[in-house]
């Protein structure tokens, strides 16, 4: 049976406008070959020793340039973004049917209880407009995963050329320190969340029991 949240509790519009807004340099990085090459290094570390399953959600993709490197190695993979233009932008671009991209709200998943053997989360996080926000996000994420599914995922270190690119935009910090409990708050069992100097990257898995 198809269990989704209250409407009410996903982002407003005000937030979704907000979320969707970037300035013009945020813009360019997030389809750079400067970026590419660094979600080919990020990519391979957040997901080495993970078996995701047959079914992987992947929250946020934007651009899609993770949605590339997922693709390859994902028997399905269902992108789920909020922004219309980049939603409709990434879907006439994978035309092939390996992908699935729906429009819509991480918060407040359009999908069944239990429907994903496996989810992933790149560099999005921080485009949540709120702490509240990504707490509820976490929960959802904890709702439509399997028993036993696991929930991996990476974010940026804060620092001043995060800021500066996120002029104008939203940016809600993740504190990686506190991500665990975070997570724990949210059902999760939480197995890894390590730095580098750039990211850090998180493990965390639905019970099974």
């Amino acid at each position: 049976m198809l269990t989704v949240g209250n409407p009410s509790q996903g982002w407003s519009d005000a937030n979704r406008e907000a979320e969707s807004f970037m300035n013009v340099l945020h813009q360019w990085l997030c389809r750079s070959n400067r970026w590419r090459a660094t979600l080919e290094e990020r990519v391979p570390w957040v997901l080495a020793d993970s078996d995701l399953g047959s079914n992987v959600l992947e929250l946020g993709p934007g651009p899609g340039l993770t949605t590339d490197l997922l693709r390859t190695s994902m028997t399905q993979l269902t992108a789920l973004e909020l922004d219309p233009k980049l939603a409709h932008a990434l879907r006439s671009r994978l035309k092939d049917g390996k992908v699935r991209v729906v429009e819509g709200d991480a918060a407040n998943m359009p999908f069944g209880d239990a429907e994903f053997s496996g989810a992933v989360s790149f560099t999005m996080l921080h485009h949540v407009p709120s702490p509240e926000l990504q707490d509820r996000l976490l929960r959802e994420v904890f709702r439509v995963l399997r028993p036993g599914g696991l929930f991996v995922g990476s974010d940026s270190l804060m620092n001043w050329f995060m800021r500066i690119i996120h002029i104008g935009d939203t940016l809600v910090p993740v504190n990686p320190d506190t991500f665990g409990v975070r997570l724990q708050n949210a059902g999760f069992e939480v197995s890894e969340v390590e730095k580098n100097a750039q990211a850090f990257r998180f493990r965390a898995r639905r019970p099974a029991g």
